[in-house]
Protein backbone atom coordinates (compact mmCIF):
# COMPACT_ATOMS: atom_id res chain seq x y z
CA UNK A 1 0.00 0.00 0.00
CA UNK A 2 2.83 2.41 0.86
CA UNK A 3 4.47 1.69 -2.50
CA UNK A 4 1.22 2.43 -4.35
CA UNK A 5 0.80 5.69 -2.44
CA UNK A 6 4.38 6.67 -3.16
CA UNK A 7 4.00 5.96 -6.88
CA UNK A 8 0.79 8.01 -6.98
CA UNK A 9 2.48 10.94 -5.25
CA UNK A 10 5.40 10.84 -7.70
CA UNK A 11 3.00 10.78 -10.64
CA UNK A 12 1.09 13.75 -9.24
CA UNK A 13 4.27 15.75 -8.77
CA UNK A 14 5.39 14.95 -12.31
CA UNK A 15 2.07 16.03 -13.73
CA UNK A 16 1.94 19.33 -11.85
CA UNK A 17 4.33 21.27 -14.15
CA UNK A 18 2.33 20.13 -17.16
CA UNK A 19 -0.84 21.46 -15.56
CA UNK A 20 0.81 24.76 -14.82
CA UNK A 21 2.24 24.90 -18.35
CA UNK A 22 -1.18 24.17 -19.79
CA UNK A 23 -2.78 26.82 -17.61
CA UNK A 24 -0.25 29.47 -18.49
CA UNK A 25 -1.08 29.08 -22.17
CA UNK A 26 -4.76 28.81 -21.62
CA UNK A 27 -6.52 31.61 -23.46
CA UNK A 28 -8.53 33.71 -21.00
CA UNK A 29 -12.16 34.09 -21.82
CA UNK A 30 -14.36 37.04 -21.01
CA UNK A 31 -16.16 36.48 -17.74
CA UNK A 32 -19.92 36.47 -17.93
CA UNK A 33 -20.44 36.76 -14.19
CA UNK A 34 -17.83 39.10 -12.71
CA UNK A 35 -18.99 42.68 -12.53
CA UNK A 36 -16.64 45.62 -12.07
CA UNK A 37 -16.45 49.24 -12.57
CA UNK A 38 -15.21 52.13 -15.07
CA UNK A 39 -17.38 55.60 -14.83
CA UNK A 40 -18.99 57.91 -14.86
CA UNK A 41 -16.79 58.70 -14.96
CA UNK A 42 -17.35 59.99 -16.38
CA UNK A 43 -10.25 56.55 -12.72
CA UNK A 44 -10.56 54.47 -9.85
CA UNK A 45 -8.03 51.70 -10.08
CA UNK A 46 -9.64 48.39 -9.33
CA UNK A 47 -8.60 46.68 -6.13
CA UNK A 48 -7.22 43.30 -7.23
CA UNK A 49 -6.31 40.54 -4.81
CA UNK A 50 -3.16 38.66 -5.80
CA UNK A 51 -3.65 34.99 -6.61
CA UNK A 52 -1.48 31.99 -7.52
CA UNK A 53 -0.89 31.54 -11.22
CA UNK A 54 -1.53 27.80 -11.38
CA UNK A 55 -4.68 25.97 -12.31
CA UNK A 56 -5.27 24.87 -8.73
CA UNK A 57 -6.33 28.43 -7.82
CA UNK A 58 -9.93 28.51 -9.00
CA UNK A 59 -11.02 29.50 -5.53
CA UNK A 60 -8.56 32.40 -5.54
CA UNK A 61 -9.81 33.40 -8.97
CA UNK A 62 -13.34 33.49 -7.66
CA UNK A 63 -12.13 35.79 -4.88
CA UNK A 64 -10.77 38.15 -7.53
CA UNK A 65 -14.07 37.90 -9.36
CA UNK A 66 -15.96 38.79 -6.20
CA UNK A 67 -13.60 41.63 -5.38
CA UNK A 68 -14.31 43.20 -8.72
CA UNK A 69 -18.09 43.29 -8.42
CA UNK A 70 -18.77 46.98 -8.60
CA UNK A 71 -21.73 49.31 -8.62
CA UNK A 72 -19.28 52.08 -9.49
CA UNK A 73 -19.92 55.10 -11.57
CA UNK A 74 -18.14 56.47 -14.47
CA UNK A 75 -18.51 59.18 -16.97
CA UNK A 76 -15.74 59.37 -19.54
CA UNK A 77 -13.16 57.37 -21.34
CA UNK A 78 -9.59 57.02 -20.26
CA UNK A 79 -9.49 57.05 -16.49
CA UNK A 80 -12.48 57.03 -14.22
CA UNK A 81 -14.83 58.67 -16.61
CA UNK A 82 -17.18 56.61 -18.65
CA UNK A 83 -14.89 53.66 -18.52
CA UNK A 84 -13.62 54.14 -15.03
CA UNK A 85 -10.22 52.89 -14.00
CA UNK A 86 -12.10 50.41 -11.91
CA UNK A 87 -12.28 48.44 -15.14
CA UNK A 88 -8.58 48.84 -15.78
CA UNK A 89 -7.41 45.70 -14.06
CA UNK A 90 -10.21 43.66 -15.58
CA UNK A 91 -8.96 44.76 -18.98
CA UNK A 92 -5.52 43.55 -18.00
CA UNK A 93 -7.02 40.25 -16.93
CA UNK A 94 -8.92 39.93 -20.16
CA UNK A 95 -6.24 40.99 -22.62
CA UNK A 96 -2.94 39.73 -21.22
CA UNK A 97 -2.36 36.21 -22.38
CA UNK A 98 1.01 35.27 -20.88
CA UNK A 99 1.55 33.03 -17.88
CA UNK A 100 3.85 33.50 -14.97
CA UNK A 101 3.28 34.65 -11.47
CA UNK A 102 4.90 38.02 -11.97
CA UNK A 103 6.18 40.19 -9.19
CA UNK A 104 3.68 41.24 -6.57
CA UNK A 105 4.37 44.46 -4.74
CA UNK A 106 2.74 45.89 -1.64
CA UNK A 107 3.23 49.42 -0.47
CA UNK A 108 1.56 48.86 2.91
CA UNK A 109 -0.51 51.42 4.73
CA UNK A 110 -3.74 49.92 3.50
CA UNK A 111 -2.75 50.20 -0.16
CA UNK A 112 -3.45 47.55 -2.73
CA UNK A 113 -1.31 44.51 -3.48
CA UNK A 114 -0.93 44.61 -7.24
CA UNK A 115 -0.27 41.66 -9.52
CA UNK A 116 1.46 41.62 -12.88
CA UNK A 117 -0.64 41.66 -16.04
CA UNK A 118 0.34 38.08 -16.85
CA UNK A 119 -0.64 36.64 -13.48
CA UNK A 120 -3.82 38.71 -13.55
CA UNK A 121 -4.61 37.14 -16.91
CA UNK A 122 -4.09 33.66 -15.48
CA UNK A 123 -6.46 34.37 -12.61
CA UNK A 124 -9.00 35.89 -14.96
CA UNK A 125 -8.75 32.90 -17.25
CA UNK A 126 -9.80 30.55 -14.46
CA UNK A 127 -12.68 32.70 -13.25
CA UNK A 128 -13.80 33.37 -16.83
CA UNK A 129 -13.81 29.66 -17.59
CA UNK A 130 -15.88 28.94 -14.50
CA UNK A 131 -18.26 31.77 -15.32
CA UNK A 132 -18.59 30.60 -18.92
CA UNK A 133 -19.31 27.05 -17.77
CA UNK A 134 -21.95 28.43 -15.40
CA UNK A 135 -23.53 30.43 -18.21
CA UNK A 136 -23.52 27.44 -20.53
CA UNK A 137 -25.04 25.18 -17.92
CA UNK A 138 -27.83 27.69 -17.35
CA UNK A 139 -28.59 27.74 -21.07
CA UNK A 140 -27.88 31.48 -21.48
CA UNK A 141 -26.06 32.77 -24.53
CA UNK A 142 -23.18 35.03 -23.33
CA UNK A 143 -23.67 37.38 -26.30
CA UNK A 144 -27.36 37.78 -25.48
CA UNK A 145 -26.57 38.40 -21.81
CA UNK A 146 -24.02 41.09 -22.74
CA UNK A 147 -26.49 42.65 -25.16
CA UNK A 148 -29.11 42.73 -22.42
CA UNK A 149 -26.67 44.49 -20.09
CA UNK A 150 -25.94 47.10 -22.77
CA UNK A 151 -29.65 47.63 -23.33
CA UNK A 152 -30.39 48.06 -19.62
CA UNK A 153 -27.37 50.35 -19.15
CA UNK A 154 -28.55 52.66 -21.95
CA UNK A 155 -32.20 52.48 -20.88
CA UNK A 156 -31.55 53.31 -17.22
CA UNK A 157 -29.18 56.12 -18.19
CA UNK A 158 -31.73 57.69 -20.51
CA UNK A 159 -34.52 57.33 -17.93
CA UNK A 160 -32.34 58.93 -15.24
CA UNK A 161 -31.46 61.94 -17.40
CA UNK A 162 -35.04 62.51 -18.53
CA UNK A 163 -36.59 62.11 -15.07
CA UNK A 164 -33.85 64.23 -13.54
CA UNK A 165 -34.56 67.09 -15.97
CA UNK A 166 -38.32 66.80 -15.46
CA UNK A 167 -37.80 67.22 -11.72
CA UNK A 168 -35.79 70.38 -12.33
CA UNK A 169 -38.62 71.77 -14.42
CA UNK A 170 -40.83 71.95 -11.31
CA UNK A 171 -38.23 71.79 -8.52
CA UNK A 172 -35.06 73.73 -9.49
CA UNK A 173 -32.89 72.85 -6.50
CA UNK A 174 -29.86 70.94 -7.88
CA UNK A 175 -27.90 70.76 -4.62
CA UNK A 176 -30.81 69.12 -2.81
CA UNK A 177 -31.61 66.77 -5.69
CA UNK A 178 -27.93 65.75 -5.98
CA UNK A 179 -27.91 64.99 -2.25
CA UNK A 180 -31.04 62.87 -2.67
CA UNK A 181 -29.31 60.88 -5.43
CA UNK A 182 -26.53 59.98 -3.01
CA UNK A 183 -28.90 59.41 -0.09
CA UNK A 184 -30.93 56.84 -2.01
CA UNK A 185 -27.75 55.08 -3.18
CA UNK A 186 -26.31 55.00 0.34
CA UNK A 187 -29.60 53.65 1.69
CA UNK A 188 -29.49 50.91 -0.94
CA UNK A 189 -25.95 49.96 0.13
CA UNK A 190 -26.84 49.96 3.84
CA UNK A 191 -29.87 47.74 3.20
CA UNK A 192 -27.77 45.22 1.26
CA UNK A 193 -25.26 45.20 4.13
CA UNK A 194 -28.02 44.70 6.70
CA UNK A 195 -29.68 41.87 4.78
CA UNK A 196 -26.34 40.19 4.14
CA UNK A 197 -26.60 40.54 0.36
CA UNK A 198 -23.14 42.10 0.43
CA UNK A 199 -20.64 41.80 3.26
CA UNK A 200 -19.47 45.08 4.73
CA UNK A 201 -15.71 45.46 4.75
CA UNK A 202 -13.99 47.24 7.66
CA UNK A 203 -12.61 50.71 6.98
CA UNK A 204 -9.27 51.63 8.54
CA UNK A 205 -8.18 55.16 9.41
CA UNK A 206 -5.57 55.11 6.64
CA UNK A 207 -8.19 54.05 4.10
CA UNK A 208 -10.57 56.74 5.32
CA UNK A 209 -7.92 59.45 4.94
CA UNK A 210 -7.09 58.23 1.43
CA UNK A 211 -10.75 58.22 0.35
CA UNK A 212 -11.63 61.71 1.60
CA UNK A 213 -10.15 63.64 -1.40
CA UNK A 214 -11.66 61.09 -3.79
CA UNK A 215 -15.09 61.54 -2.22
CA UNK A 216 -14.75 65.33 -2.26
CA UNK A 217 -14.02 65.41 -6.00
CA UNK A 218 -16.79 62.90 -6.63
CA UNK A 219 -19.31 65.00 -4.69
CA UNK A 220 -18.22 68.23 -6.41
CA UNK A 221 -18.36 66.70 -9.89
CA UNK A 222 -21.77 65.16 -9.26
CA UNK A 223 -23.31 68.35 -7.89
CA UNK A 224 -21.84 70.55 -10.62
CA UNK A 225 -23.21 68.20 -13.29
CA UNK A 226 -26.67 68.61 -11.79
CA UNK A 227 -26.32 72.38 -11.52
CA UNK A 228 -25.67 72.32 -15.28
CA UNK A 229 -28.60 69.95 -15.93
CA UNK A 230 -30.84 72.41 -14.08
CA UNK A 231 -29.54 75.47 -15.93
CA UNK A 232 -29.35 74.31 -19.57
CA UNK A 233 -30.64 71.58 -21.87
CA UNK A 234 -29.53 68.02 -21.05
CA UNK A 235 -28.10 67.66 -24.56
CA UNK A 236 -25.90 70.74 -24.09
CA UNK A 237 -24.55 69.54 -20.73
CA UNK A 238 -23.58 66.19 -22.25
CA UNK A 239 -21.94 67.98 -25.16
CA UNK A 240 -19.79 69.99 -22.74
CA UNK A 241 -18.99 66.87 -20.74
CA UNK A 242 -17.59 65.36 -23.92
CA UNK A 243 -14.55 67.52 -23.09
CA UNK A 244 -13.72 65.34 -20.09
CA UNK A 245 -11.18 63.23 -22.05
CA UNK A 246 -9.31 66.45 -22.86
CA UNK A 247 -9.00 67.33 -19.17
CA UNK A 248 -8.01 63.75 -18.40
CA UNK A 249 -5.27 63.77 -21.04
CA UNK A 250 -3.98 67.16 -19.84
CA UNK A 251 -3.84 65.96 -16.24
CA UNK A 252 -2.06 62.75 -17.25
CA UNK A 253 0.53 64.69 -19.27
CA UNK A 254 1.19 67.69 -17.02
CA UNK A 255 0.32 66.46 -13.51
CA UNK A 256 1.06 62.73 -13.53
CA UNK A 257 3.93 63.05 -16.02
CA UNK A 258 2.56 60.38 -18.35
CA UNK A 259 3.40 60.64 -22.03
CA UNK A 260 0.33 61.24 -24.19
CA UNK A 261 0.97 60.40 -27.83
CA UNK A 262 0.49 62.89 -30.66
CA UNK A 263 -2.41 60.93 -32.25
CA UNK A 264 -4.27 61.14 -28.93
CA UNK A 265 -3.84 64.91 -28.77
CA UNK A 266 -4.88 65.27 -32.41
CA UNK A 267 -8.03 63.24 -31.76
CA UNK A 268 -8.99 65.71 -29.01
CA UNK A 269 -8.80 68.73 -31.35
CA UNK A 270 -12.22 68.09 -32.95
CA UNK A 271 -13.69 67.59 -29.47
CA UNK A 272 -12.60 71.07 -28.40
CA UNK A 273 -13.63 72.56 -31.73
CA UNK A 274 -17.03 70.83 -31.74
CA UNK A 275 -17.89 71.86 -28.18
CA UNK A 276 -16.87 75.43 -29.01
CA UNK A 277 -19.19 75.44 -32.04
CA UNK A 278 -22.08 73.99 -30.06
CA UNK A 279 -21.60 76.48 -27.23
CA UNK A 280 -21.54 79.55 -29.44
CA UNK A 281 -24.97 78.89 -30.92
CA UNK A 282 -26.69 76.87 -28.17
CA UNK A 283 -30.16 78.36 -27.65
CA UNK A 284 -30.28 77.39 -23.96
CA UNK A 285 -26.76 78.67 -23.25
CA UNK A 286 -26.02 80.45 -20.00
CA UNK A 287 -22.78 80.83 -18.09
CA UNK A 288 -23.95 78.95 -14.99
CA UNK A 289 -24.76 75.85 -17.02
CA UNK A 290 -21.54 76.07 -19.05
CA UNK A 291 -19.15 76.78 -16.16
CA UNK A 292 -20.70 74.18 -13.84
CA UNK A 293 -20.36 71.47 -16.52
CA UNK A 294 -16.73 72.50 -17.05
CA UNK A 295 -16.16 72.40 -13.28
CA UNK A 296 -17.53 68.87 -13.17
CA UNK A 297 -15.02 67.88 -15.86
CA UNK A 298 -12.16 69.23 -13.74
CA UNK A 299 -13.53 67.62 -10.55
CA UNK A 300 -13.85 64.20 -12.17
CA UNK A 301 -10.33 64.51 -13.59
CA UNK A 302 -8.89 65.14 -10.12
CA UNK A 303 -11.04 62.31 -8.79
CA UNK A 304 -9.17 60.07 -11.22
CA UNK A 305 -5.82 61.27 -9.92
CA UNK A 306 -6.67 60.92 -6.23
CA UNK A 307 -8.30 57.54 -6.75
CA UNK A 308 -5.08 56.12 -8.18
CA UNK A 309 -3.35 57.12 -4.95
CA UNK A 310 -6.09 55.69 -2.77
CA UNK A 311 -6.20 52.11 -3.99
CA UNK A 312 -7.10 49.73 -1.17
CA UNK A 313 -7.53 46.00 -0.74
CA UNK A 314 -11.24 46.59 -0.23
CA UNK A 315 -13.61 45.16 -2.84
CA UNK A 316 -15.08 47.74 -5.19
CA UNK A 317 -18.68 47.32 -3.98
CA UNK A 318 -17.74 48.39 -0.46
CA UNK A 319 -15.40 51.04 -1.86
CA UNK A 320 -18.30 52.56 -3.77
CA UNK A 321 -20.50 52.48 -0.69
CA UNK A 322 -17.95 54.23 1.53
CA UNK A 323 -17.20 56.93 -1.05
CA UNK A 324 -20.94 57.50 -1.50
CA UNK A 325 -21.33 57.88 2.28
CA UNK A 326 -18.46 60.36 2.46
CA UNK A 327 -19.79 62.28 -0.55
CA UNK A 328 -23.24 62.45 1.01
CA UNK A 329 -21.79 63.83 4.25
CA UNK A 330 -19.91 66.48 2.25
CA UNK A 331 -22.99 67.50 0.24
CA UNK A 332 -25.36 68.05 3.17
CA UNK A 333 -23.75 71.18 4.74
CA UNK A 334 -23.49 73.27 1.52
CA UNK A 335 -26.98 72.15 0.53
CA UNK A 336 -28.38 73.47 3.79
CA UNK A 337 -26.43 76.72 3.43
CA UNK A 338 -27.20 77.39 -0.25
CA UNK A 339 -30.73 76.04 -0.56
CA UNK A 340 -31.86 75.41 3.03
CA UNK A 341 -33.49 78.81 3.66
CA UNK A 342 -35.79 78.43 0.64
CA UNK A 343 -36.02 74.64 0.51
CA UNK A 344 -39.32 74.28 2.38
CA UNK A 345 -40.90 76.89 0.16
CA UNK A 346 -39.55 75.10 -2.92
CA UNK A 347 -40.87 71.73 -1.72
CA UNK A 348 -44.30 73.27 -1.11
CA UNK A 349 -44.30 74.76 -4.61
CA UNK A 350 -43.22 71.48 -6.15
CA UNK A 351 -45.89 69.52 -4.31
CA UNK A 352 -48.49 72.08 -5.40
CA UNK A 353 -47.50 71.60 -9.05
CA UNK A 354 -47.36 67.80 -9.30
CA UNK A 355 -48.84 66.45 -6.05
CA UNK A 356 -47.10 65.00 -3.00
CA UNK A 357 -47.06 61.40 -4.25
CA UNK A 358 -45.42 62.21 -7.59
CA UNK A 359 -43.01 64.68 -5.98
CA UNK A 360 -41.58 62.22 -3.47
CA UNK A 361 -41.68 59.15 -5.70
CA UNK A 362 -39.87 61.06 -8.48
CA UNK A 363 -37.08 61.92 -6.03
CA UNK A 364 -36.84 58.31 -4.88
CA UNK A 365 -36.79 56.81 -8.35
CA UNK A 366 -34.32 59.30 -9.79
CA UNK A 367 -31.95 58.31 -6.98
CA UNK A 368 -32.47 54.61 -7.69
CA UNK A 369 -31.94 55.08 -11.42
CA UNK A 370 -28.76 57.04 -10.71
CA UNK A 371 -27.41 54.20 -8.57
CA UNK A 372 -28.57 51.35 -10.79
CA UNK A 373 -27.41 52.76 -14.13
CA UNK A 374 -23.92 53.21 -12.71
CA UNK A 375 -23.96 49.66 -11.41
CA UNK A 376 -25.24 48.27 -14.73
CA UNK A 377 -22.62 50.32 -16.58
CA UNK A 378 -19.81 48.55 -14.81
CA UNK A 379 -21.43 45.13 -15.03
CA UNK A 380 -21.56 45.76 -18.78
CA UNK A 381 -18.02 47.10 -19.13
CA UNK A 382 -16.54 44.03 -17.45
CA UNK A 383 -17.99 41.78 -20.14
CA UNK A 384 -16.46 43.41 -23.18
CA UNK A 385 -13.07 44.36 -24.60
CA UNK A 386 -11.82 47.97 -24.37
CA UNK A 387 -12.63 48.76 -28.00
CA UNK A 388 -16.21 47.59 -27.56
CA UNK A 389 -16.45 49.51 -24.32
CA UNK A 390 -15.12 52.70 -25.94
CA UNK A 391 -17.73 52.57 -28.68
CA UNK A 392 -20.40 51.72 -26.12
CA UNK A 393 -19.66 54.79 -24.05
CA UNK A 394 -19.82 57.11 -27.03
CA UNK A 395 -23.09 55.57 -28.18
CA UNK A 396 -24.47 55.99 -24.66
CA UNK A 397 -23.86 59.73 -24.82
CA UNK A 398 -25.44 59.86 -28.29
CA UNK A 399 -28.49 58.03 -26.94
CA UNK A 400 -28.87 60.45 -24.04
CA UNK A 401 -28.49 63.54 -26.25
CA UNK A 402 -30.88 62.17 -28.88
CA UNK A 403 -33.59 61.05 -26.48
CA UNK A 404 -33.42 64.26 -24.44
CA UNK A 405 -33.98 66.31 -27.60
CA UNK A 406 -36.95 64.12 -28.59
CA UNK A 407 -38.56 64.08 -25.14
CA UNK A 408 -38.15 67.76 -24.27
CA UNK A 409 -38.43 69.07 -27.83
CA UNK A 410 -35.31 71.18 -27.43
CA UNK A 411 -34.64 73.33 -30.46
CA UNK A 412 -31.03 73.32 -31.58
CA UNK A 413 -29.42 75.40 -34.30
CA UNK A 414 -27.74 73.78 -37.30
CA UNK A 415 -24.32 74.88 -36.09
CA UNK A 416 -24.98 73.45 -32.62
CA UNK A 417 -25.97 70.14 -34.19
CA UNK A 418 -22.86 70.07 -36.38
CA UNK A 419 -20.65 70.99 -33.42
CA UNK A 420 -22.15 68.22 -31.32
CA UNK A 421 -21.54 65.65 -34.07
CA UNK A 422 -17.92 66.81 -34.48
CA UNK A 423 -17.35 66.60 -30.71
CA UNK A 424 -18.83 63.10 -30.48
CA UNK A 425 -16.72 62.05 -33.47
CA UNK A 426 -13.59 63.32 -31.72
CA UNK A 427 -14.49 61.44 -28.53
CA UNK A 428 -14.98 58.29 -30.62
CA UNK A 429 -11.53 58.64 -32.18
CA UNK A 430 -9.94 59.36 -28.79
CA UNK A 431 -11.64 56.37 -27.16
CA UNK A 432 -10.62 53.97 -29.93
CA UNK A 433 -7.02 55.20 -29.93
CA UNK A 434 -6.72 54.91 -26.15
CA UNK A 435 -8.19 51.41 -26.18
CA UNK A 436 -5.91 50.35 -29.03
CA UNK A 437 -2.83 51.71 -27.21
CA UNK A 438 -3.81 49.77 -24.10
CA UNK A 439 -4.16 46.55 -26.10
CA UNK A 440 -0.80 47.07 -27.80
CA UNK A 441 0.97 47.66 -24.49
CA UNK A 442 -0.50 44.46 -23.08
CA UNK A 443 0.48 42.45 -26.14
CA UNK A 444 4.09 43.62 -25.88
CA UNK A 445 4.26 43.29 -22.09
Amino acid sequence: MEAVATNAAVAAVAAAPQQVHHHQHQKPRVSSSCATMKAAAPGFATPVLSAPANSASRSASSVICAAERSPWLGQSTGSFGSSGALTGSVRLNRLAGKGGAGANTSSGGGRVTMMSASSAADAAGDSSAAASDSTSSSGLNPALVTGFFFLMWYLLNVIFNILNKKIYNYFPYPWFVSTVHLLVGVSYCVITWTLGITKRAPLSNDQLKALIPVAFCHALGHVMSNVSFNAVAVSFTHTIKALEPFFSAAASQFILGQNISLPIWLSLAPVVFGVSMASMTELSFNWIGFLSAMTSNVAFTYRNIFSKKAMTKMDSTNLYAYISILSLAMCIPPTLVLEGPVLLKGISAGVAKVGAYKFYTDLFWVGMFYHLYNQLANNTLERVAPLTHAVGNVLKRVFVIGFSILVFGNKISTITGIGTVIAIGGVTAYSLLKAKEAENKLKTA
